[in-house]
Formats: C-alpha cells, sequence, structure tokens
C-alpha cells in the first residue's frame, strides 16, 4: 500500500461509517493518524479499536458538527494529540427534510442548513488557522451530487450542498496564500448503512437509484476513499477551488 501519509494528520467528521470510515482506513493504511469526529461515542471508540488493531494512530472526538465548541475542540485535539494538523475531510451530513418546499416548514429548512453547511463552514473556520500553521494542506468538503445538480423533494438538502461548492471555492481562493488547498467532493450513491436505511432499503429503492446512474450501479466506499485520499495527498498538489466528480456518471447528463 502507498505511505503517501507517512507522519501526516488528518482530521475526518461523520467518521464512524460509510465514507467517514472507509477514508479513515485508508489514510491509516497509507500511514497516516486520524482524528474522528462523530455524534456517537461507541461507534466512535470501536471505530479507533480497529484502527489500532490495523497499526494506526487513531483519536476520537465526541462532535456535534453544529455545535463550533465542538468542532474547535476537535480541531484542537488533532494538535494537541499529534502535533499538528495536515488535512481534513468535512464529511458529516444528512437528508432530513423531505417533501415539496411548501410543506418543509422553517424549523426542517433551517436544521438541513445547519447540518450541511453551516458544519462546513464550521470546520473551515476552525481548520484554515491549523493547516496554515503547520505550513499548509488540504480540505475536502463532501458536497455530494446534489450539490451540482438539483433533485426534487429535497431542496434544503440540494440549497446545503450547492452552499458547500460556492463556499469550498471562496475558501481556496482565501487559503491559496497560505498553501491550503480547498476542493468539494461530487459523489454519486454509495452503498452505507444510511442509504441502506433509506433509499437503498428495498431491492426495488436500489435498484431505482442504481439506474439513475450510467454505470448502472452505486459506489463502494472503498472506491469514494481511494478518490478522497488521493485529494488530501500531496500528490494532488495543484487541485484547488474544484468541484470533483465521482459518480458514477450522474452528472454528465
Amino acid at each position: 500500500m502507498n505511505t503517501r501519509f507517512d507522519g501526516k494528520v488528518v482530521l475526518i467528521t461523520g467518521a464512524t461509517s460509510g465514507v467517514g470510515a472507509a477514508v479513515a482506513r485508508r489514510i491509516v493504511a497509507e500511514g497516516g493518524a486520524v482524528v474522528l469526529g462523530a455524534r456517537g461515542k461507541q461507534a466512535g471508540d470501536r471505530m479507533v479499536e480497529e484502527l489500532r488493531s490495523m497499526g494506526g494512530r487513531a483519536l476520537f472526538v465526541p462532535t456535534d458538527v453544529t455545535v463550533e465548541a465542538d468542532v474547535a475542540r476537535l480541531t484542537a485535539a488533532a494538535v494537541t494529540e499529534f502535533g499538528r494538523l495536515d488535512a481534513a475531510f468535512n464529511n458529516a451530513g444528512a437528508v432530513n427534510a423531505f417533501g415539496p418546499v411548501q410543506d418543509i416548514d422553517d424549523a426542517g429548512w433551517r436544521a438541513e442548513l445547519e447540518l450541511n453547511l453551516t458544519a462546513v463552514y464550521h470546520g473551515l473556520r476552525q481548520q484554515v488557522p491549523a493547516l496554515a500553521a503547520g505550513g499548509g494542506g488540504a480540505i475536502l468538503n463532501n458536497a455530494s451530487n446534489l450539490g451540482v445538480v438539483g433533485m426534487a423533494q429535497v431542496a434544503p438538502y440540494v440549497a446545503a450542498k450547492h452552499g458547500v461548492v460556492g463556499l469550498t471555492r471562496a475558501v481556496a481562493l482565501e487559503a491559496a496564500e497560505l498553501s491550503i488547498r480547498v476542493n468539494a467532493l461530487v459523489s454519486g450513491a454509495v452503498d452505507t448503512p444510511a442509504f441502506r436505511s433509506s433509499m437503498g432499503a428495498t431491492p426495488e429503492g436500489e435498484a431505482a437509484i442504481a439506474a439513475q446512474h450510467p454505470l448502472g450501479r452505486i459506489a463502494r466506499p472503498e472506491e469514494i476513499a481511494g478518490f478522497c485520499a488521493y485529494l488530501l495527498s500531496d500528490e494532488a498538489g495543484f487541485v484547488t477551488g474544484a468541484a470533483l466528480a465521482i459518480d458514477g456518471g450522474f452528472t454528465a447528463r
């Protein structure tokens, strides 16, 4: 396995399952240390135990990404525990408000933006100074494919993820002089626990989602993790301010 993360410290939110967990495993397998943020302490402790059993260095910090004090504590823990921060993957997010826009109340709208957009803002506010203190690094924000296309019945989520793309591009311009790269991940449907409990809960639902992707299937978390690891590594040193698709052709239509 590549050792491009030797000596590197990577922060990951939404890190205890799905894509976040797959990225954590990939970073550790390539020699990096990981600092994991998520709400569930038991799941976080299990993830740390797994990563350490692989020979990796890992730390879990209970984190609600909608609370900036939590995000600040997570970022500070990376520097305190491992001495530096080299990269961050702002991955946490979810679709909670479903239905036509006229049926979504103000609380639902605000909650969706808090989790999927404001949380990324909290991360960037904390991560940019920490990365700059170490001489630079990389940030990847999970915008999903709905950061660049529309979809009915999930308007608040679409609005939030489009906001993530714009926020990514603006901060990429601000942080370039600090040797910090900032990109947005545009991913299609992925076979995660969240997918299996929602859209992919039935064979019919999974088939319907798979059919929306020209490759005719959904992604494996490990496929997304490999792409994320590249973007967080020095190999992608000339990539910044971009919204990059790994979506089975979903956004090519």
